[in-house]
């Protein structure tokens, strides 16, 4: 009967949080289309829903804090609980992340990035990154699949050298155009900002791993790698 009544309100959590994840992939997903189109409506309409973004998160943490508090969790069910407290803090800051590009396209953008430039920079490819590695984590979640969950490794990887490539890029068009200097350091930001999308997706990852195998992933490069070997 107690199990029962803990599977329940464990069921309630995890509708609560795959509400955060809803949100946060249409902020995600705006996000592309507001940078990429330089839809300066879509940029304002993810900034204004950030609200509702973190006001979901308390929520949530003060459920998650709550069930601990009346059930004392073990084993299992405490794990979940403590993966469901870092993911829902994860998705916040994806959040975050979210209202900071799309308020560099509504105050420092001066237009649609140049098509070759934008290849060069692989900016599609970064935004594409991330969406897949935020689909990846919620469906290792959802289908309890840490194989899935697993992948976003090799993703992330993928995004640090798009990221650290965009240095000499940037600097290349910074001589180009030295009147757009300071738009483009702050570009670089951006690219910054979606690196990090990737790193909260990869938080994410190692959560799951945790809450289905009891394996502790975080700051364990041996481990980790030994993963994305496995995937390659």
């Amino acid at each position: 009967m107690v199990q029962l009544h803990i599977d329940t309100e464990l069921f309630k959590l995890k509708q609560s949080l795959q509400d955060m994840w809803i949100i946060v992939e249409k902020q995600l997903k705006k996000t592309r289309l507001a940078f990429l189109d330089y839809d300066k409506a879509m940029a304002r309409q993810v900034i204004a829903r950030e609200k509702m973004v973190n006001a979901l998160e308390l929520k949530i943490d003060s459920e998650c804090e709550s069930f601990i508090a009346k059930n004392s969790p073990v084993a299992i069910d405490l794990r979940l609980v403590l993966a469901y407290i870092n993911m829902n803090n994860n998705l916040e800051r994806i959040g975050d992340f979210c209202e900071s590009i799309s308020n560099y396209v509504l105050n420092h953008m001066s237009g649609k990035l140049d098509e070759n430039f934008a290849a060069l920079l692989r900016i599609e490819e970064i935004f594409d990154c991330a969406n897949d590695m935020f689909i990846f984590a919620k469906d290792a979640l959802i289908e309890e699949d840490t194989e899935k969950a697993e992948k976003i490794f090799g993703i992330d990887n993928l995004i640090d050298e798009i990221y650290h490539n965009s240095v000499k890029v940037i600097a290349e068009q910074i001589k180009n155009d030295v009147s757009k200097t300071e738009e483009y350091l702050l570009l670089y930001s951006v690219i910054r900002k979606l690196e990090r999308i990737g790193d909260r997706c990869n938080n994410i990852a190692e959560e799951i791993v945790f809450y289905l195998e009891a394996k502790v992933l975080k700051h364990n490069e041996k481990e980790k790698k030994k993963i994305e070997k496995d995937f390659k």
